[in-house]
């Protein structure tokens, strides 16, 4: 699997790359890592990093890299990231990504995530739309022009799988897509692979902001 950690996290503030930042003293890469590692179908866990921590990265990302974990240089964009991962990444009839931004994630999620993809489709973890959801006219952006239909709306998230042979042709084509993806489903979606949504726990979030981070710390007092 590919564990994506290679942004710069510049909407977490000053300081530190994100990823390295604790949570209730542990950091949140480590976080996002452990229900990787500690998975019997998880054999090989590949994470980039951002330029200069994959030769030298933190003490305890160190102690860890070995046979069963590759730390890697990212790249400029997240499907750079994700294809320097894939390079390093050892023969596998699934592949997992997830965004280390995603420090929750529950077994039960990853689980259903493999299963769904060793059927031979891309499988993300998702969660309904539960808001009222307001599309705003592009030259103001603050007047509203309707309300979408959320009946059929989820929110992508993060692991998401694929039989390996989709996701490599997904890449070694992705430079002939037009515009940059958000996430590895929407390059499937753009050649027309199928991609099924897998229900998720709503403790999945993604830590962005710093306000974020203490909402991730009022979680971990609650999970611990």
């Amino acid at each position: 699997m590919v564990i994506v950690a290679a942004g710069a996290g510049v909407r977490a503030g000053p300081g530190e790359p994100k990823q390295f930042r604790s949570i209730l003293g542990v950091p949140m890469l480590l976080r996002a890592l452990r229900p990787f590692t500690s998975h019997p179908d998880v054999d090989h866990v590949v994470v980039t990093l951002p330029p200069g921590y994959a030769e030298r990265p933190p003490d305890w990302l160190g102690r860890l890299a070995g046979e069963r974990l590759t730390l890697v240089a990212g790249g400029e964009t997240r499907a750079h990231s994700v294809a320097a991962g894939l390079k390093a990444l050892r023969a596998s009839a699934v592949v997992l990504v997830h965004d280390a931004a995603r420090p929750f994630v529950v077994r039960a999620t990853i689980d259903a995530v493999i299963a769904r993809a060793r059927t031979g489709v891309a499988a993300i973890a998702a969660l309904p739309v539960s808001d009222t959801v307001k599309e705003v006219t592009d030259d103001t952006g603050r007047r509203v022009a309707r309300t979408v239909p959320r009946e059929r709306l989820w929110r992508a998230q993060t692991p998401q799988g694929f039989p390996r042979d989709m996701l490599d042709q997904v890449y070694a084509g992705r430079g002939k897509l037009d515009g940059a993806a958000t996430d590895d489903a929407e390059l499937c979606e753009r050649v027309g692979l199928p991609v099924d949504v897998v229900p998720d726990s709503p403790h999945n979030l993604k830590v962005t902001t710093a306000e974020d981070f203490r909402i991730a710390e009022a979680l971990a007092r609650e999970l611990r």
